[in-house]
């Protein structure tokens, strides 16, 4: 017996579908990426006799009571110095994008009984940041690793408050070997409406901390003009 409901409801099923809004279209990035070698490159005792942390953290203004992110957070190295510095009134948010150091990172938050951090999952072109909420994002030693950071960096800023700073720590290097030059660092930022707002060359080698405030309104995905390599 012919049904006279489902040639409805195949319209109704192809209906919905079209309604959905498409996902924004985002340029690829016209550059190296590089490949992700591990959740972190080095002891964290021999991080700390290099004095890295402080020095980043000293530049980018970290205060008591500040709201901070430390996007690809790794074993979490940056997430539990930022835990100490903002202190019981400030907040610290540990992301990365691999479940499993996500969860080991949440492990280690836990037995150091860090009441001030919190953990999330975020995807390769999204950290997932509250909006409007951090005082300060931290990038460490992972921007070069992004594979689509028109798409990153447009979602990333919605998590920054107005008078909020994206702080940028890098190696002055070609992207395969896992640096960012500086020069294609604020281009590709500018193209989503960041400007720098301070440079530091770090002491002791190559790295440098770059700083970033929220300077346009963001464009829509097919309006970004993404920088040549």
């Amino acid at each position: 017996m012919w049904n006279r409901a489902a040639p409805l409801a195949a319209v109704l099923v192809l209906a919905a579908c079209r309604a959905q809004p498409a996902e924004p279209r985002f340029p690829s990035a016209h550059r190296d990426v590089a490949p992700i070698v591990g959740s972190t490159f080095s002891t964290e005792d021999a991080r700390d006799r290099a004095g890295e942390a402080e020095e980043v953290m000293e530049l980018a203004g970290v205060k008591p009571g500040m709201s901070v992110a430390d996007v690809g957070a790794g074993e979490g190295y940056y997430t539990v110095r930022l835990a100490r510095v903002v202190g019981a009134k400030g907040r610290v948010l540990g992301e990365d994008i691999v479940p499993e150091v996500r969860d080991g990172l949440s492990d280690r938050i836990q037995r150091e009984r860090l009441d001030n951090v919190a953990v999330k999952l975020g995807s390769a072109d999204n950290p997932m940041l509250p909006t409007a909420s951090f005082d300060r994002v931290f990038l460490v030693h992972m921007y070069h690793e992004v594979t689509s950071p028109y798409a990153f960096v447009w979602h990333l800023r919605d998590g920054v408050k107005a008078d909020g700073l994206v702080v940028v720590v890098d190696a002055n290097r070609p992207v395969k070997q896992h640096g960012m030059p500086p020069a294609e660092l604020k281009c590709e930022f500018k193209a989503l409406g960041l400007e720098p707002v301070k440079f530091s060359v770090l002491s002791g080698g190559d790295v440098y901390l770059m700083a970033f405030r929220l300077a346009a309104p963001r464009p829509a995905p097919d309006k970004i003009r993404p920088c040549k390599a």
